[in-house]
């Protein structure tokens, strides 16, 4: 019997790191005390004088990629999430955002999967916030392999990138021969009934959910939107167009993540009359607690069974 592969998408990162950096030597990294954690300590195998020990200090890490970076260097600059993207806000909005800096931010550990180490640890906004600079491009990559994916395919842009990145280990269940390309969605699963619109390792719940759903005679569909900045727009009309409830599924707080992201182009680009009924399942505008990672995905409704019953509940109201 073959053992099924299970990893976080901060394993594949750090293979893809590691391959880049061995074709191309101006790839470098920097991390700040968590490079074994990040995974970013693995282009060490390539070439040690490439891996930039920062200390804990997410500000300085980032002036400093900005100065690799102007100095030609691909530069992967990796903390935590919650770390990166709050402790630097301000250098990255300066620096790497409005100068249109070509440096990926990798933030590893995401959403409240992060689990035991509590709410100080959990990034449930750091979407929200990378959203909302302009130039940077939004990357959640949803299982292993298809963070290599994501990391090839940051490679060879020129820009910014925040790249979300989770320890939460799952099987690879996106299809291999799926394409992947920045800012165009996937279809994982069709249906007629029910869109249910995920994004990063979550989505392997999601699949289980829809599985569970065919069951009792929904037929559920699958998205899997890998690129949250340019958002896939094209298709989230297609989806309004097919489908009478759409209902999206995000590791992160539902202000300003996928949710947020649909509901605006559902509001700015879809008739009244064509917009399906539309639900969020997400953080619920608090912060994280201490658990296992199964227990604070039961808790948030972000695991199967919740997912199930938020499908429930929508269309029975939806029939009374």
């Amino acid at each position: 019997m073959i053992e099924e592969i299970r990893e976080g998408t901060r394993d594949g990162y750090g293979r893809a790191l590691l391959e880049v950096a061995r074709q191309d030597k101006r790839v470098v990294a920097l991390d700040c005390d968590l490079g074994r954690s990040t995974r970013s300590f693995r282009i060490t195998e390539a070439d040690p004088q490439r891996f930039f020990e920062m200390g804990i200090a997410e500000q300085d890490m980032i002036s400093t990629a900005v100065g690799l970076a102007r100095e030609g260097k691909v530069v992967f600059a990796n903390s935590f999430a919650v770390f990166i993207v709050g402790r630097a806000f301000d250098q990255i909005r300066q620096q790497v955002s409005l100068a249109r800096t070509n440096v990926k931010l990798c933030g590893s550990s995401a959403g409240i999967t992060q689990g035991p180490d509590g709410a100080t640890h959990q990034s449930i906004m750091d979407v929200n916030l990378m959203r909302g600079l302009p130039n940077i491009v939004v990357v959640v990559p949803a299982d292993g392999r298809q963070a290599v994916e994501a990391v090839w395919a940051v490679y060879q842009m020129s820009g910014p990138v925040y790249l979300r990145l989770s320890r939460l280990q799952t099987t690879h269940f996106v299809p291999e021969d799926l394409p992947f390309k920045l800012g165009k969605a996937q279809v994982l699963r069709e249906g007629k009934h029910v869109a249910l619109v995920g994004t990063g390792p979550v989505l392997q719940e999601v699949l289980t959910a829809a599985e569970r759903l065919e069951i009792e005679g929904v037929s559920a569909a699958v998205y899997n939107f890998h690129t949250l900045k340019p958002l896939d727009v094209e298709l989230v009309k297609r989806m309004c167009s097919g489908f009478p409830v759409v209902i999206s599924v995000e590791e992160h707080s539902v202000i300003g993540g996928l949710g947020t992201a649909l509901a605006e182009v559902m509001m700015e680009s879809v008739a009244a009359e064509r917009r399906p009924v539309f639900r969020r399942i997400g953080i619920r505008d608090t912060y994280g607690e201490s658990g296992t990672a199964e227990e604070l995905l039961r808790k948030h409704g972000l695991d199967a069974e919740g997912i199930v019953e938020t499908v429930r509940q929508v269309l029975t109201g939806r029939q009374a």
